[in-house]
């Protein structure tokens, strides 16, 4: 069966010298997303801890600031684009996302990763080991989370972590989904083949052929470790992240259209849109009634 399309707004939680160094969600809240999340699935919240362009440039964190926008819209999913899991233990990210569950209610997808900003970590006085380690680590993390939402008594002995009985009540009556953000072949992508609901990747490839030769790989990849462990491929959302302006005229939407096309034929069912900082509502809408509504006919 066909996956229905779905759209998330990706809201910038930075602030630079484009939004005057004041972090582009506050804004978005009041003058933005009241209009997004009408036509959008889902809001999405990047983890990091300072900017990129200054470390002095704001940027909220992730968790506070989804569960803000959880509070100010009830009708409207929520994820993370996404977690670095050693920014924060696995049984703390485990109670925090069953609770976040519960006040949202059900509206909550666990986005995670391995991390890949060293020097963020570093700054923290977190541990950053090599991306093998830091795979193995996040395996560990989303199976406590797993057994932290269904069991009263979760007991865990691994490589890495370990809890006993690290009750986390109340239980979420919906157990999130959990959206893996991978790219790597060798750890990343078979990771997501056993245990991810949602794969959150970026397209990458100079041309058409490229891109659609790439994603093939990457999900043939993801499709071999699923069934590995007796998991239907089929199962698994395959999304993927686009950084583009929003369309300001019936040309731009057509080529939009064809863009966003052209990825669902590739399998992509899940897009997560980076508009940056839009200032007006009306290219929303456009999105919407020229874009989305022609997709999804």
């Amino acid at each position: 069966m066909t996956q229905a399309l779905k759209f998330g707004w990706l809201s910038p939680v930075i602030g630079n010298r484009w939004s005057d160094h004041k972090p582009i969600v506050v804004d978005q809240v009041d003058k933005i997303l009241p209009t997004a999340v009408q036509h959008m699935d889902a809001v999405w919240i990047a983890d990091h801890f300072y900017g990129f362009d200054a470390k002095t440039d704001p940027f909220m964190e992730a968790w506070t600031t989804l569960t803000w926008i959880g509070a100010r819209f009830d009708n409207v999913e929520l994820c993370h684009h996404v977690l670095g899991h050693g920014y924060r233990p696995p049984a703390l990210t485990a109670k925090m996302a069953a609770t976040l569950q519960v006040f949202s209610k059900n509206r909550f997808m666990l986005g995670i990763g391995a991390g890949w900003r060293g020097d963020e970590y570093e700054a923290y006085g977190y541990d950053f080991p090599k991306p093998s380690v830091r795979f193995a680590q996040l395996d560990e993390v989303i199976d406590i989370c797993r057994l932290m939402w269904t069991e009263d008594f979760p007991t865990y002995a691994g490589e890495h972590y370990q809890i006993t009985e690290a009750s986390a009540p109340p239980l979420p009556e919906v157990v999130p989904p959990v959206c893996i953000g991978a790219s790597g072949p060798k750890v990343g992508l078979p990771l997501v083949g056993r245990q991810a609901d949602v794969w959150n990747s970026f397209v990458g490839g100079a041309d058409e052929a490229e891109q659609a030769a790439n994603w093939q790989t990457k999900w043939d990849i993801v499709s071999a470790a699923a069934e590995g462990a007796g998991r239907d491929p089929a199962s698994i959302t395959q999304c993927t992240t686009i950084e583009k302006p929003l369309p300001e005229n019936d040309e731009e939407s057509e080529q939009f259209l064809e863009l966003l096309a052209r990825y669902r034929d590739l399998g992509i069912t899940y897009f997560v849109m980076d508009f940056g900082n839009p200032e007006a509502t009306e290219p929303i809408v456009r999105f919407s009634e020229q874009v989305i509504s022609p997709l999804r006919g």
